[in-house]
């Protein structure tokens, strides 16, 4: 029995260049690095001092003051991307009455959380008492409450449930909403990834395993994936919100469709809780079960958003994989977008996932920057300007601590 069709009807962002998607694709294309020196505490006493931070989050519109000042931030962007998404859907308040509420679901993830709220309520416990603990404090550290906030706001009654899988959540969660839709138990998904995990503690966390860059005197130049002078990844944060649909629903509604979803696939490496399997193995095994569940072959992927976080061995581990299921890296366009706004953790896969979408849509894959001496393995066609490209089908790549592996593959909607 044929796959039901799913496509991508609307997408929403938030990130280092601000809450626009067309905006934030442009910014990439210019190849403008969001990564600078973090401003907004004090990193005196930490190894790396910079981020790819939101300095300037535009709510106006999306969110309740009063609930914002009280929400954690990854929930917060992830409202506000959800709610962006559903406006470029065609989705406003009369739609929304139109829709069949019951098969309308939401499944966004975060990896860490909500990190700031539990920062300040250990904080307050400590200085101020028990008692001065507030009572959000459980509800807003809990990785399933963007979703069941956003669920609330526009009435979805369908699967609502957060996956974490570090850093390949956001991908998980859109393989999972897609599976929900081919089932035939949902029409519609909000799904993707949100994270705020640039506070002190997130920062020293990081640092304590020895996974970020330290180049304090060059921020913008520090995520340089496939670079041979890489030393670790820049933190990131926001969140990357796609709303997927069963073909004949957004046929239906005369909806905008930007992109075709393919399939999907995961997989563990059980190896190692931080580094990967430097052949790649698990990696392997989870492209191929996507290429497999979107019915194509490796032939026909002609553009790789890479994982590419710009750690030593992670990189190589990724081509390691990559190179064994292409048999012509040569012909295959591959990019990195944290190179410009960092690792967005559970959200990267939702944001590049956006990337991709724009880049299939613009028919313009953006660079990758600080790319000055690749190592001698690469071998793709990696650009370091922007690149005119007609995309057949795009490979996204997500890949997380624990060793959790996830692939999504996207590609131009032909009715």
């Amino acid at each position: 029995m044929s796959k039901k069709r799913i496509v991508i009807t609307g997408m929403g962002v938030v990130s280092c260049y601000g809450n626009d998607v067309h905006h934030f694709y442009q910014q990439l294309l210019n190849g403008k690095s969001g990564v600078a020196k973090i401003s907004k505490f004090c990193c005196d006493d930490l190894p790396t001092k910079f981020a790819a931070s939101i300095s300037e989050f535009d709510s106006q519109g999306y969110l309740d003051k009063k609930q914002e000042r009280r929400i954690d931030d990854y929930i917060a962007y992830a409202l506000v991307a959800g709610k962006k998404a559903l406006e470029q859907a065609l989705i406003g308040k009369e739609q929304l009455s139109s829709l069949n509420k019951a098969r309308c679901g939401v499944l966004v993830g975060s990896g860490m959380g909500g990190m700031g709220i539990f920062a300040d309520g250990v904080q307050t416990l400590q200085e101020k008492g028990a008692r001065r603990v507030t009572p959000f404090f459980v509800p807003y550290i809990l990785t399933n409450m963007a979703g069941a906030l956003l669920a609330m706001e526009v009435g979805f009654m369908g699967p609502n449930y957060s996956i974490s899988t570090a850093c390949a959540t956001a991908n998980n969660c859109m393989i999972a909403a897609a599976d929900h839709i081919r089932k035939g138990e949902a029409d519609l998904m909000i799904t993707g990834g949100a994270e705020a995990a640039i506070i002190p503690m997130g920062l020293a966390g990081f640092s304590a395993c020895k996974a970020l860059s330290q180049r304090n005197d060059a921020p913008a130049q520090a995520s340089r994936p496939w670079d041979v002078s890489r030393d670790g990844f820049v933190m990131g944060e926001g969140a990357g919100v796609l709303i997927m649909e069963s073909l004949e629903h957004a046929l239906a509604r005369k909806a905008p469709i930007l992109a075709e979803y393919l399939g999907g696939a995961i997989s563990c490496d059980a190896y190692h809780m931080t580094e990967p399997r430097a052949q790649g193995e698990g990696v392997i095994l989870c492209i191929d079960k996507a290429l497999k569940d979107a019915a194509i072959s490796e032939k026909e992927i002609n553009y790789i958003n890479a994982h590419a976080t710009s750690t030593p061995l992670g990189d190589l581990a990724e081509i390691s994989a990559l190179k064994k299921i292409f048999s012509h890296p040569e012909k295959i366009c591959m990019n990195a977008t944290k190179s410009m706004i960092g690792h967005l953790l559970g959200a990267a896969g939702g944001v590049e996932a956006i990337a991709t979408i724009q880049a299939i849509i613009t028919k313009q894959v953006h660079p990758t920057i600080n790319l000055e001496q690749p190592e001698p393995t690469l071998n793709f066609d990696v650009p370091v300007k922007a690149k005119e490209l007609v995309i057949d089908k795009a490979l996204c790549n997500s890949f997380g601590f624990g060793g959790h592996n996830a692939s999504v593959i996207f590609a131009p909607y032909h009715p």
